[in-house]
């Protein structure tokens, strides 16, 4: 198990720097997957992530942008401004964070598309007891008190808008908060730009009591278009229970650089 791991690959591929702080080892060794000959900065944890959220947000920009009309810093996402009538439904909008109306809050205007081919999207204020009464024994919010999952899949796309806009944007990194990962490969973070893949990152299993875990990649030369997003082994859904033959996983924070037009 890694609870801290900084990586950076230079474009030659011949510097390679990894800053890691080890510990008992319950991850998989297989190797991530990213494109070779690219530049990116991965940040990753469990447990305490507190240090690898502050260099993440440091490598996004230290700006956290709330209105529109920027052009550097990060936007950030953490649920908790959802209100109680599109909380605990399947019905979570997808544009909810990219209004692109006039009238409606800069709040609402962070320049991010949620998508799933599941049921939808869910935030939860009950971490998931609301849907099974004993997620709520295995999930917890990073952030109190809401946290947001896909139901009817494990899998989930982010793309992006230049904020209160219909312009397609790109960003350079993307992070995201997990709740109880327990296996080593199930739950990863895949890049695309355009069509192309940049690299699929895994994320590190739970270590403490809390379970959390933090997954982000920095991507300086490259334009982020879409982030895919798969959270466990299995579906968040009535038909399923968090055990060993089916890891599932929730999300909290998300993190981003302010997205600029393509």
């Amino acid at each position: 198990m890694k609870p801290y791991q900084l990586k950076t690959k230079i474009r030659n591929a011949a510097i390679f720097a990894c800053i890691a702080l080890m510990s008992a080892c319950n991850d998989s060794d297989e190797p991530e997957t990213p494109s070779p000959s690219l530049n990116f900065t991965e940040v990753k944890g469990s447990g305490d992530i507190t240090s690898q959220i502050a260099a993440f947000r440091t490598l996004l920009g230290d700006q956290l942008n709330t209105t529109p009309n920027q052009n550097a810093g990060r936007r950030e996402i953490n649920w908790d401004a959802v209100p109680d009538n599109q909380t605990n439904t399947d019905n979570f909008p997808g544009d909810f964070f990219n209004s692109t109306d006039p009238a409606v809050a800069a709040g609402r205007k962070r320049g991010a598309i949620f998508s799933t081919p599941g049921k939808g999207l869910r935030i939860s204020d009950k971490d998931f007891s609301d849907l099974v009464s004993s997620y709520g024994e295995q999930f917890s919010s990073f952030s109190p008190a809401r946290t947001f999952a896909a139901v009817g899949s494990n899998k989930m796309d982010v793309t992006f808008k230049v904020p209160g806009t219909a312009t397609n944007a790109f960003v350079k990194g993307f992070g995201v908060v997990l709740s109880d990962v327990d296996q080593a490969n199930s739950t990863t973070l895949e890049f695309f730009e355009g069509d192309k893949s940049l690299g699929k990152f895994k994320a590190p299993i739970r270590k403490d009591a809390n379970g959390f875990s933090f997954l982000g990649v920095v991507f300086p030369d490259s334009k982020i278009t879409r982030v895919t997003i798969t959270t466990g082994s299995a579906a968040i859904s009535n038909k399923y229970a968090d055990n060993a033959e089916n890891d599932l996983v929730i999300m909290d924070d998300f993190f981003y650089s302010e997205p600029l037009a393509q």
